[in-house]
Order: structure tokens, then sequence, then C-alpha cells
């Protein structure tokens, strides 16, 4: 397993906490596809700890009702190539 899954494993984690023990009893209030639970976790896979857990609170910081909505995917990764 590389250091990058070993970093983001306990983040990981406490997002599927909440979603499985705190979301279902709370209402429906994401104004996000995907949710921005899935979005945390898709961002820490994809871009890892440090832009990762970035992407996800800046997501969650403007899921606010005067933000915006609507499908917002994470972006993809940069590749950067040395010519």
């Amino acid at each position: 397993m590389s250091l990058k899954k070993i970093l983001i494993l306990p983040f990981l984690f406490l997002v599927r906490l909440y979603q499985v023990a705190i979301s279902p009893f709370t209402p429906a209030a994401c104004r996000f596809e995907p949710t921005c639970s899935n979005y945390a976790i898709e961002s820490l896979k994809t871009h890892g700890l440090f832009y990762g857990s970035f992407l996800a609170a800046r997501r969650i910081l403007s899921c606010h009702p005067w933000g915006k909505s609507g499908y917002d995917p994470v972006p993809e990764k940069k590749c950067f190539h040395k010519h």
C-alpha cells in the first residue's frame, strides 16, 4: 500500500463514518451532485491528503443557501510533463 493511501485512510474512515452514522439522521441538504461527502472521498483518492482536503473543505464551505448548486465533479488530476 502506498504512503498516499495510508495517509488518507483515517480521513476516508471519518467521511464514511459520517455517511453511515450521521447523515441518515439529518435532512438531505446537499446542493451539489455528487454530495459533499462523496466529493470529499473522491477528492482525497484523486488528489491526496493536502489538495484533496483543500478541495473538500472548499466544497463544504460553498454548500449554503446563497452558494452555487448542481453538478460539480472533482477536477481531474493534472499531469505535468517535462519537455
